[in-house]
């Protein structure tokens, strides 16, 4: 049997969080800087299949491709950490400045690698910016990075809070991701079941800040109308702060303090009992 019990999974999340916390930076960069360029990959890839069949489920059945090889690889996506780091500091395993530190330079090395990325596939597909029209591909890039800034813009507050709601419900299911994976030992069941709330995440249209990292500057190098002010202010930030709450309240705290915690609470109490 490969499958890993709820109560083994809400321990082997803070075990794999305390290990994340004691990362070096140099590994902290390598990992996050190629699993943001895998995302970037993933998306498109993703893009390519919806503009070849015009079936948008389509891409979202192939764009976890990347994020089960960053499952399977152990790298680093602060999305997933949101989920995990904090519960070690909330749980005194950790300090307050330790996971600060690690999620902000895994931020940083998602952002380098996704517009690494960026940069490589704007320098392929314009021929190093001799070619100016876009291909369908492109386009989309152009129309999505603008749907995801200065739309939501366009209405002011409202654009604001949707964006962070679909950043929790975002994170919410790729956090999932995260933690399915660690209810299989094998290969293919980690697969499965990582890539399943990724592929849910993706067909609803949901906001990712580290697909984000990619998806709008890329759109920008391709000529959307948006500015860098417009990418940060107006989706980076309040997706991230969304991606915090969905990542760590819906699926952190909740799998950890239902199976994990609830678990020591009644060892202690049989215990005492005893």
């Amino acid at each position: 049997m490969d499958y890993v019990s709820p109560k083994e999974v809400a321990g082997a999340m803070m075990n794999a969080a305390v290990t994340k916390s004691s990362l070096p930076v140099k590994d902290l960069l390598i990992r996050s800087m190629l699993s943001g360029a895998l995302l970037a990959i993933s998306v498109v890839l993703a893009f390519a299949a919806v503009t070849q069949t015009k079936i948008p489920l389509i891409g979202a059945i192939v764009f976890p491709v990347g994020f089960v090889i960053i499952i399977a690889l152990g790298l680093e996506l602060v999305t997933g950490s949101f989920a995990l780091v904090p519960l070690a500091f909330l749980e005194k395993k950790i300090s307050a400045g330790t996971m600060l530190k690690n999620l902000l330079w895994v931020f940083t090395g998602n952002l380098i690698g996704s517009l690494l990325f960026a940069f490589f596939y704007w320098a392929a597909s314009t021929q190093m910016g001799t070619s100016t029209a876009p291909g369908a591909v492109e386009q989309m890039m152009v129309t999505v990075a603008e749907k995801k800034t200065i739309a939501y813009a366009q209405i002011g507050t409202a654009g604001l809070a949707t964006a962070f709601v679909k950043a929790i419900l975002c994170n919410w299911m790729v956090c999932m991701g995260v933690v399915m994976g660690l209810t299989s030992k094998s290969t293919i069941g980690k697969i499965l079941c990582a890539g399943m709330p990724i592929f849910i995440f993706f067909a609803l249209g949901y906001e990712h800040a580290v697909v984000n990292m990619f998806v709008i500057p890329a759109g920008i190098m391709f000529g959307a109308k948006v500015s860098i002010s417009d990418w940060w202010l107006y989706n980076q930030l309040i997706v991230t702060a969304g991606n915090i709450v969905g990542g760590l309240v819906f699926t952190g705290m909740a799998v950890y303090y239902t199976h994990g915690k609830q678990t020591e609470d009644q060892e202690l109490m049989l215990q005492k009992a005893a």
